[in-house]
């Protein structure tokens, strides 16, 4: 990695309470390494002193004129390692959850000819974790293993290492959360992506997780998001599915009018008939949607 420009990159909002220890351990990790590398701290809006602090740490400071959130902290963060003509991007969290020791581990890995390294948790160490996140991160795992076909343990891990050519063709489309969609994307574009075990520590500073004030709200923006993936990977999947619903429903209803007409000779029930020739139009329009999509996909 001596012939690589690393960039640790840390989005941060109101983190005066951890955001200077977190760069400082950085730094000696780092030192200790002997590799070149450069802080970048993503100011989304912070009220407080957290962006002087990280440049009194001797990181460089992009400051949002307000929270933007993750997502669009990430597009900043991309955008500018890119202008930086960075090698390899390190993101990691500003609260001090993830070890700066570990750093290393992801490095290595790229190292080793893989585009895109994830600390994984749920293979290391939790420290601490709320049931309903925890339970949600593995289910949103479990989904993303499942759309590109390949175990993911965390899905929504913020420890991630990966390459200039992932930060450059990898484009994040969500306002709102991009850690299902940029491991998505990475495999769909056939990067090379494996986890490894570090460990997740209790959180410093702050008591309450930015993402996770209403759970429920995270959840369905984040199924969303997933949803428009698909879509737009997996659209004769993502519409077959759809469509077959509409088309099941007209079949069986048309099934229960002619199995009555077979019985007592009687069509009757004009409703039903139309609401079944309907349900079975829909469905084959969304299938023709899902292979007109596959095409201009192609």
């Amino acid at each position: 990695m001596r012939n690589k420009r690393i960039i640790i990159t840390i989005p941060a909002y109101n983190e005066e309470k951890t955001i200077g220890k977190v760069l400082d351990s950085i730094k000696k990790v780092m030192y200790n390494t002997g590799w070149p590398y450069q802080l970048l701290v993503i100011d989304d809006g912070s009220t407080d002193k957290t962006a002087a602090i990280a440049k009194k740490a001797g990181a460089l400071v992009i400051s949002h004129p307000q929270k933007y959130g993750l997502a669009e902290a990430f597009r900043t963060e991309i955008e500018k390692c890119l202008e930086l003509d960075a090698d390899v991007i390190v993101h990691t969290d500003a609260d001090g959850q993830y070890r700066a020791s570990e750093i290393p581990l992801l490095l290595k890995k790229i190292g080793e000819g893989y585009d895109f390294v994830l600390g994984s948790r749920f293979m290391g160490t939790i420290e601490e974790m709320p049931l309903i996140k925890r339970f949600g991160n593995k289910a949103f795992s479990r989904v993303i293993s499942k759309i590109i076909d390949k175990k993911i343990t965390d899905g929504q891990t913020g420890f991630r290492a990966f390459t200039k050519e992932v930060a450059k063709k990898v484009k994040i489309t969500s306002n709102h959360t991009y850690t299902q969609e940029q491991i998505i994307r990475a495999v769909k574009e056939k990067f090379r992506i494996v986890e490894v075990p570090v460990h997740f520590d209790k959180r410093g500073g702050k008591t309450k997780s930015r993402l996770m004030k209403n759970p429920f709200e995270y959840a369905l923006r984040a199924w969303i998001n997933i949803l428009r993936i698909l879509r737009d990977y997996e659209p004769l999947k993502f519409f077959g599915y759809i469509g077959a619903v509409f088309f099941t429903c007209g079949f069986l209803i048309g099934l229960w009018v002619f199995f009555r007409f077979i019985l007592t000779g009687v069509v009757g029930a004009l409703p039903r008939v139309m609401v079944s020739v309907l349900f079975i139009s829909i469905g084959v329009q969304i299938w023709l949607f899902g292979f007109l999509a596959d095409m201009l996909r192609k």
